[in-house]
């Protein structure tokens, strides 16, 4: 998998890699042989985070603010606002440039002069898909590796090997004008011979085989390794036995390694996390950006049952299929049956389901995003994370719950906050079939603080409005 302008990837290339990798879409679980059942469906953190990297196009512009935590509270503060005040190798300039980075996002501004400074400081980042945060620490990477030495200098380790894959994508991109520089994959599948010292200067893999790599089979020397990257720790730390391999690879590598860690979230078990694999670290955060609900008109139904629920969202389908719509239901199975029948009753929808490969949602979200279907079936699970701005219906076919049947406040702030975007006018309207979901309901408008109102047959004309 050399990438044709010099950067070469080398130790077991794609080709001789089990069959089971060569499809992006086919492994989305990693170690995971558990069967999922669909009321108790888990979210696939994995899954959702590579299928954000094949839908995005562009960096995300966020609107978060950064706070900065530094380890040292009276050093100053740096922040650049272009890569040359970096001071970057010529061939790395180059590089971010042919990759179309023009200036740095808003993490980069305030990671990379922490990452590239003299001596090397420790950073624990939150950053979300489409910051920007692959090319940073690609980046760090790439500025501490010493060329003319033929060993592993860098380390990062991903929760699968199709993240893995994608972070390889952004090296090879990155240092495709330094020919010196070589990658290796540390990935199950990638045979090497009993023995064999690995010559390339970055290594990337999952926790399991870089953990063989350096302790059973000696292919690295972890002594040796300057810099040390663990992407994705909140996905990490969903999977099974990560946790222990990565600490375990941690403990091995010398006091004055760097290690950058990375997360989308920040609950309890990932600081504690860590906590454990980053000392003395500088912290990003983002300051959590405060989702109203002033601009999105709330709505009730009142039903029986399932079928009933059917036949309202039918009554109420030819006033929203003007804008485009987003249906959530609370398993696969109700999905499915649900986009079913509204295609039997001829509407055209797209179903965005978990069974699906990665690829194939990749697909759908697109489509959708490009007006192909007007409205979109989803279980939550699916659509955490996906953003597309021309959502003006939400419809709760199921309220959200928690795993213990209580309201989750903050799954249904992010479903209809998908709504009201930049000041627009936006729709939310609730099915309600029982006095469980009546009460999950009232608590939701409690918790808000907003009154939703009843759904009659008056409203239809002021959802057009809002649609139109």
């Amino acid at each position: 998998m050399s990438s044709g302008a010099g950067f070469s990837c080398c130790v077991g290339p794609i080709s001789r890699l089990p069959r089971r990798f060569l499809n992006l879409g086919a492994v989305v679980k990693a170690d995971d042989n558990v069967e999922k059942t669909e009321d108790e469906e888990k979210e696939d953190r994995a899954a959702q985070s590579l299928l954000n990297k094949l839908i995005r196009s562009n960096l995300v512009d966020t609107t978060n603010q950064v706070e900065v935590l530094q380890r040292d509270p009276t050093s100053p503060l740096y922040s650049v606002k272009s890569f040359e005040e970096l001071r970057l190798k010529p061939q790395l300039l180059q590089g971010v440039y042919a990759m179309g980075f023009n200036r740095p996002s808003k993490i980069q501004e305030n990671a990379l002069p922490m990452m590239l400074a003299e001596p090397p400081q420790n950073l624990i980042a939150q950053s979300q898909s489409g910051t920007g945060k692959t090319a940073a620490f690609v980046l760090a990477m790439l500025s501490r590796v010493e060329p003319g030495n033929k060993y592993p200098q860098c380390l990062c380790l991903s929760p699968t090997y199709e993240l893995a894959l994608q972070t390889g994508k952004v090296i090879e991109q990155m240092g495709k004008f330094y020919p010196e520089l070589k990658l290796a994959y540390a990935v199950r599948g990638n045979k090497l011979e009993r023995g064999q010292k690995i010559s390339e200067q970055i290594v990337i893999g999952t926790p399991g085989t870089v953990l063989d790599w350096c302790s059973k089979l000696k292919f690295i020397d972890p002594k040796k390794i300057k810099v040390f990257v663990l992407d994705e720790a909140d996905v990490m730390i969903a999977t099974q036995g990560h946790q222990d391999q990565s600490i375990r690879i941690q403990r091995m590598l010398p006091r004055d390694c760097q290690m950058l860690l990375f997360s989308a979230t920040f609950e309890d078990s990932v600081w504690k996390f860590a906590q454990k694999v980053v000392p003395d670290p500088n912290i990003i955060k983002l300051k959590r950006e405060e989702e109203t609900l002033d601009t999105i008109k709330q709505y009730y139904v009142l039903c029986n049952n399932r079928d009933e629920k059917f036949q309202a969202l039918c009554n109420i389908y030819g006033a929203i299929t003007i804008a485009q719509a987003m249906i959530f239901c609370h398993t696969r199975k109700t999905a499915g049956w649900l986009a079913a029948e509204l295609s039997k009753e001829g509407h055209q929808v797209a179903l965005l389901s978990g069974e699906m490969m990665v690829e194939q949602r990749a697909a759908v979200i697109e489509r959708f995003r490009e007006g192909k279907e007007k409205v979109l079936v989803t279980t939550n699970v699916c659509a955490r994370g996906i953003d597309v701005e021309q959502v003006s219906v939400v419809i709760n076919f199921d309220l959200p719950v928690d795993k213990d049947g209580n309201p989750d406040n903050e799954t249904y702030l992010h479903r209809i906050g998908r709504t009201g975007r930049f000041g627009k006018r936006g729709l939310a309207i609730n099915m309600v079939d029982s006095k469980h979901s009546m009460n999950i309901l009232n608590r939701i408008q409690e918790h808000f603080n907003k009154k939703i109102n009843k759904l009659d047959t008056d409203d239809l004309d002021e959802i057009e409005k809002i649609t139109n």
